[in-house]
């Protein structure tokens, strides 16, 4: 990449709870901060191309009325005889891509490709066969978001030149790494909160799990994060919406009720952090 970085957002990945960095940008826009290169995972990197196709409040606005599009709707048009259908059948998801396909295509139209975008635009996915992270930074725009979402058991793995992809979240959920590699020396981290709420020794056994999954989750950010050289500021923007690794809200990922609550709650955090810290 020939363009001088000097400041990245950062937007990681969390299903529904990618709401609250909706109120983070529109944080940001209204603070000044624009990006050099934006990075994404999964609904992070959803959120980021909305913006990275149209800056500025143009692009904050758009994407929050897309969130409102979403609200109290059903993303995934299948029936639940289909789901039933596709779990019966020993199929590899519940849903088919073409249902978040039909949606990215709304977004963005059919042929954009990630070069077009107006910021530099980079997205992770989990490349099957090389049990490796793959950053996207050129070619068609909605495969690559595809991939970067193709949460396991929900999707289906997507294929893109003979390779078999998952959702970016289980290599890189908060790439903070990846802008650090580039050269930006200010990183804005929008995370969807499960970064504030600490974890603890398991009580029971379903705990375990969870909390195994979690330490999966944050490591490759916990060690990007202690590494960090001097020289580089990184600012991880506050939620408003601590999520607990056992929130039982995590269950309810198709209820997109409580968007403009969460939208609002980041933005008003968000914005307390950033003048708090005279970057407004």
């Amino acid at each position: 990449m020939s363009e001088v970085i000097k400041t990245a957002y950062v937007l990681g990945g969390g299903g529904r709870w990618g709401a609250v960095e909706v109120g983070m940008l529109r944080a940001l826009n209204e603070a000044g901060i624009e990006p050099d290169i934006i990075l994404g995972t999964s609904i992070g990197a959803f959120n980021g191309s909305v913006i990275a196709a149209e800056p500025g409040p143009v692009g904050v606005q758009r994407l929050a009325g897309l969130w409102d599009e979403l609200t109290g709707a059903d993303l995934f048009q299948a029936s639940v005889l289909s789901r039933i259908r596709n779990v019966a059948t020993l199929q590899p998801a519940i849903h088919r891509s073409a249902e978040l396909h039909l949606v990215l295509e709304h977004v963005h139209g059919a042929d954009k490709n990630i070069e077009d975008l107006q910021i530099p635009f980079q997205c992770v996915a989990s490349s099957i066969e090389r049990a490796a992270e793959h950053w996207f930074v050129k070619g068609p725009l909605i495969p690559a978001l595809l991939a970067s979402s193709a949460v396991p058991v929900l999707f289906p793995p997507i294929e893109i030149e003979q390779e078999h992809f998952y959702d970016g979240g289980l290599v890189n959920s908060v790439p903070l790494g990846r802008a650090v590699e580039l050269g930006a020396s200010v990183i804005y981290v929008l995370q969807v909160g499960r970064l504030e709420a600490p974890l603890r020794p398991p009580e029971r056994l379903h705990e375990a799990a969870l909390i195994s999954f979690e330490i999966a989750r944050r490591h490759r950010y916990a060690t990007a994060l202690e590494t960090l050289p001097t020289n580089i500021d990184v600012h991880v923007l506050p939620s408003g919406n601590p999520v607990e690794f056992d929130d039982r809200r995590q269950l309810r990922w198709r209820d997109t009720g409580d968007t403009l609550e969460l939208v609002d709650g980041a933005y008003t955090a968000s914005s307390a952090y950033l003048r708090e810290n005279e970057l407004w």
